[in-house]
């Protein structure tokens, strides 16, 4: 499996950039975003930019990779996640993730 890492421009050149995010600096090829400035956030697969992202989302990546990171090494789940996660969720909110449309009705006995 293969996880895109959010990562800001430092420098460019022509079809790449460098890069830095999550601890580590790259060089990724930018052919897929089209011109990048210094400053611009992207997310990068291995060593190639797939997508630009706007500050905010970056950040909301990098917390949810930061809660995977955490629970990975057996720490609370408790973060700022990209996403509701199961446990904060209604019935009906588990229940569309799980792809179903609405809570199943129950019919009681007389």
């Amino acid at each position: 499996m293969c996880i895109g890492l959010p990562m800001q421009v430092l420098s460019v050149e022509p079809g790449h950039a460098q890069c830095r995010g999550r601890g580590e600096a790259r060089r990724v090829r930018t052919a897929l975003v089209g011109d990048v400035a210094p400053g611009d956030w992207l997310l990068v697969f291995i060593d190639s930019a797939q997508e630009r992202l706007t500050t905010e989302r970056a950040r909301e990546i990098g917390a949810t990779l930061d809660l995977l990171e955490a629970v990975m090494h057996g720490d609370a789940a408790d973060g700022d996640a990209a996403f509701a996660l199961p446990s904060r969720m209604n019935q009906d909110e588990v229940l569309a993730l799980a792809g179903a449309a609405s809570s199943p009705t129950l019919e009681k006995s007389p």
